[in-house]
């Protein structure tokens, strides 16, 4: 089981509208975009380990794919029976259940979705063990989607909300960028809970100790999150595909990458 205050937070904070405010926005529509880049055609099965409320997994089974969710937290697998329940392509099957001991046969999905298991597996053999059950249960060729938050977001973020007003915030953001253990004291949630952040040459070595050939490290959302009129941005056609262009222009720039918020290894099962 994860640690008990990620549990909490989790229950207390709204993670099933996330992706659909401020610069989550962004966040999202990159990642989607970047899966179906490299997703083989429909019906192929996938499995969204860390699934949350269905966001991905529900957006794929309305592709017509045959996705199957599988979360940690009891209350966002509910939401996402729910959500599926409601949506004319619902999703195979949603269950409780742990990144590291995946409950499928071997050789059985085309593709598998970990876009949030690695932020909370704060141990390297526990990030491994996640990354080789999706090894494990992937089809030979198959691909892994596998998210982590960058070293350097803590810092950034301080910056762009101002949260070092808070003299707190400076110790979060110092054992981010020396450990990678991201601790949150403050008792606020918009500080996040415990993770570990990844830099981006990090992330390629433990997808490839795990077996994988590492097609690509990309950074997700560019410089574009940090932007304090974000929002306005996003409303607006044009500004907003500026932000996008931008980020698709920096996705691979080995000096940029760590500048996004969020990185995402693409991953190939020989």
């Amino acid at each position: 089981m994860l640690p008990k205050e990620i549990i909490q937070y989790y229950q207390e904070v709204a993670e099933e509208g996330r992706l659909l405010a401020g610069p989550s926005q962004l966040e999202f529509l990159r990642t989607k975009e970047i899966v179906f880049r490299y997703l083989p055609p429909p019906p192929a099965t996938v499995l969204d380990v860390g699934g949350a409320a269905g966001a991905y997994a529900l957006w794929l089974a309305g592709k017509g794919y045959h996705v199957h969710l599988i979360d940690a937290v009891p209350r966002l697998v509910e939401e996402a029976r729910r959500r599926s329940a409601a949506s004319p392509n619902p999703i195979r099957t949603c269950e409780v259940g742990d990144a590291r001991d995946l409950r499928f046969p071997d050789s059985s999905a085309d593709a598998v979705l970990l876009l949030g298991p690695l932020y909370h597996l704060t141990e390297a053999t526990d990030r491994l063990c996640a990354l080789r059950q999706a090894y494990r249960v992937l089809r030979p060729g198959g691909v892994i989607f596998a998210a982590a938050i960058s070293r350097y977001a803590s810092a950034l973020d301080g910056l762009a909300r101002d949260l070092f007003a808070d003299p707190s915030y400076y110790g979060i953001v110092e054992r981010d960028l020396e450990q990678g253990q991201h601790r949150n004291d403050t008792g606020k949630w918009d500080c996040f809970t415990t993770a570990y952040f990844h830099r981006p040459e990090e992330l390629e070595a433990e997808v490839v100790s795990a077996g994988f050939n590492c097609q690509a490290v990309l950074g997700l959302e560019g410089p574009g999150w940090l932007l304090p009129d974000f929002d306005e941005r996003w409303a607006d056609t044009r500004k907003r595909e500026d932000l996008l262009r931008v980020a698709r222009a920096l996705e691979r720039e080995a000096s940029i990458i760590g500048l996004s918020a969020h990185l995402l290894a693409v991953g190939a099962k020989a």
